[in-house]
């Protein structure tokens, strides 16, 4: 039988053991979890059972408690950071399938720098920028010539 895969939000610890890691009284994590600061898994006996990610944002909880903010105030950065996230996800999923999509298509756009000095052209796939042959001579007091 295949070992499940551990990580960051996989539920290991009791109560006392969070509340060890997180530096708290394991009575402050019940009360996280009733007014849902904190809410870890439950087990089937109905106990707690923390991750890291749960531990972590206990440390965090602590940390914006110590610089004034209320559990409320807490409660809503804890939400936000949460969603900012997701957000952060899925931005990364429609980047990925936009760039898998752009190779597929047969008639994606190439850009190359034009020849008249830098400008940026567009250019049918397969073809390339035509370059001018001509050779400019410089002479000092003197003119250019072509």
């Amino acid at each position: 039988m295949a070992t499940p895969q551990m990580d960051r939000f996989t539920p290991v610890f009791a109560i006392a053991a969070a509340a060890e890691l997180a530096e708290m009284h394991p009575q402050t994590l019940r009360q996280y979890d009733r007014i849902g600061l904190v809410s870890p898994q439950r087990t089937r006996g109905n106990t707690r059972r923390y991750s890291l990610h749960d531990v972590a944002q206990l440390r965090e909880v602590a940390r914006l408690s110590a610089e004034g903010l209320s559990l409320e105030g807490i409660r809503r950065v804890l939400q936000l950071e949460d969603r900012v996230r997701e957000l952060e996800s899925r931005v990364r999923d429609l980047e990925r399938a936009l760039s898998d999509e752009m190779l597929k298509r047969p008639d994606r756009r190439v850009f190359a720098a034009g020849a008249a000095g830098g400008e940026v052209v567009t250019l049918r796939r397969g073809t390339r920028v035509r370059r001018s042959a001509e050779i400019v001579v410089w002479r000092p007091g003197g003119t250019e010539e072509s």
